[in-house]
């Protein structure tokens, strides 16, 4: 049997049993509205970068740095041009992953024990995995580095991932990486096991990612969530980059460029071995940032105001590229669309539904859009966006840095009042019309009470940080399996178990 007949004989038994029924996911494409692409069990590979911003591609204007595969995704598929995302990288993973504000899965930060993911929700992979999916992770988790917060009890047969929010990174409590860990050669957590890599962090995810591919195409539909620490800071150039762009910009913004050209590069490899095993057309590529721009965003932000840990347009806006070639036809979509419309996409593509009892999505499939960009589609939808982050120990900040979304406009928590702006006419939010239109304001601030009010019970990591690890997990499990230094030479400290 291949591939072809094999995904026709798993849609025909998945539609026999009835999956995809269920309210809320699957619902559209069954009333006609996600244009026949439901249930078509396409292989699934999501990659995501960190701290890339939205003006950080050429296809989106950059005029310095070139990225001819991000470009390519771009021209050849659906290109959501109004996407947005949580102003930091471990709520918008949270965000993709459940379906969920992050919020309502205890995740408030990036440190402190608030980026756990709560063990309560289902996972996007739990339910791919359920429906009959291969599922692995490549790079990035940072929701938790416990072991049973790891991404292997959250749905993915195939882990390889770094600690923390970053290679290297340790804090207070139980985020950190493996000790001693650098962009170049880091040990990585394999399924439970630390191994020490070789090469470029980037390269050496993306070569985990297309080796676990090429072992498990044409077994079964496979999720390969591939997710980046690149180009977050350290600001480490990949071998062989230096001179991409040195004497174009500053120093920092030549290595951070450089960093996202070699993940570029890294993108134009693995789009080749899909052409190279023909299952290009059976394959869904989606690409996105996690937040908001850093290093780049002075040389080009699209016009934006605000960038990574501000609630603004420039904070919340990414890219999210989706081609499927033969099946979705190249086209932007100015939708207001979201990082927890990703859970219910794949689940629909997948035939998948939510356990019995599980609490609604706050996203909504993107099918009808991926089918017809122009098609009517949640209109009224209003997405709020919060930095969170307020001091540890202290009460959670209704009104720290935030902000809520409702068709064109942006309402900005600002200096203790709302400030509106209509950021499609106004991208860099320049003229404040609060005062013109007095019954907006008062809708999304209504809008507001009624998402505070959802979400304060569910902040459950606000007191994590009291019991927490003296020592990071990560730095344990490593000392343990080598008992002692290690490959990255960094001794334990005396009585660390102690």
């Amino acid at each position: 049997m291949n591939r072809r007949e094999f995904l026709r004989a798993a849609s025909a038994a998945v539609a026999m049993a009835g999956i995809g029924s269920q309210t809320g996911v699957g619902a559209e494409a069954a009333a006609g509205g996600g244009g026949g692409l439901a249930v078509r069990r396409p292989n699934i590979i999501m990659v995501i970068t960190d701290d890339q911003g939205y003006g950080d591609a050429s296809c989106n204007g950059n005029p310095v740095l070139r990225t001819p595969n991000i470009d390519r995704l771009h021209d050849e598929g659906v290109r959501f041009t109004d996407f947005r995302v949580s102003p930091t990288c471990a709520p918008t993973r949270a965000a993709i992953l459940t379906g969920r504000h992050e919020f309502k899965s205890g995740v408030t930060h990036t440190i402190h024990e608030r980026e756990r993911l709560s063990l309560k929700p289902t996972t996007i992979a739990q339910v791919l995995k359920r429906a009959g999916y291969a599922t692995g992770i490549f790079g990035k988790w940072h929701l938790g580095d416990e072991p049973d917060h790891w991404p292997d009890k959250r749905g993915y047969d195939e882990v390889y991932i770094h600690g923390a929010g970053g290679i290297g990174q340790t804090y207070v409590g139980t985020c950190g990486d493996a000790p001693g860990n650098k962009y170049l050669d880091p040990a990585v957590l394999h399924n439970g096991v630390f191994e020490k890599s070789s090469g470029y962090c980037t390269d050496v995810f993306f070569a985990q990612a297309i080796k676990w591919i090429d072992q498990t195409r044409g077994k079964a539909p496979f999720f390969a969530h591939v997710a980046t620490n690149a180009p977050h800071d350290p600001l480490v150039c990949p071998p062989g980059y230096e001179d991409r762009y040195a004497g174009k910009v500053d120093a920092k913004t030549a290595t951070f460029f450089s960093m996202i050209a070699n993940i570029d590069d890294n993108l134009g490899r693995l789009l080749a071995k899909l052409a190279e095993w023909g299952i290009e057309r059976d394959t869904l590529v989606v690409f996105m940032n996690d937040n908001g721009g850093t290093q780049g965003v002075k040389v080009f932000n699209a016009g934006m105001a605000g960038q990574k840990v501000t609630p603004h347009n420039g904070g919340t806006r990414a890219m999210s590229l989706w081609r499927w070639p033969g099946t979705l036809k190249p086209a932007a979509c100015d939708a207001l669309a979201a990082h927890v419309d990703l859970f219910p996409t794949f689940a629909e593509l997948a035939g998948a539904k939510l356990p019995e009892g599980a609490p609604p999505l706050d996203g909504f499939s993107l099918l009808p859009l991926l089918a017809d960009p122009r098609a009517a589609w949640h209109d009224d939808r209003v997405i709020v966006a919060h930095v969170g982050r307020w001091a540890v120990g202290a009460p959670p900040a209704k009104y720290g840095p935030c902000s809520v979304r409702w068709r064109q406009y942006l309402m900005v928590r600002d200096k203790a009042r709302w400030a509106l702006y209509d950021v499609k006419a106004d991208p860099g939010q320049k003229a404040d019309l609060s005062a013109q239109q007095p019954e907006v304001v008062a809708r999304l601030d209504k809008a507001y009470d009624a998402w505070w009010a959802d979400v304060l019970p569910l902040l459950e990591n606000e007191d994590a940080h009291k019991t927490a690890a003296k020592v990071n997990p990560f730095k344990a499990h490593y000392w343990r399996q080598y008992k002692g230094p290690g490959p990255n030479g960094v001794a334990p400290p005396a009585g660390w178990e102690g």
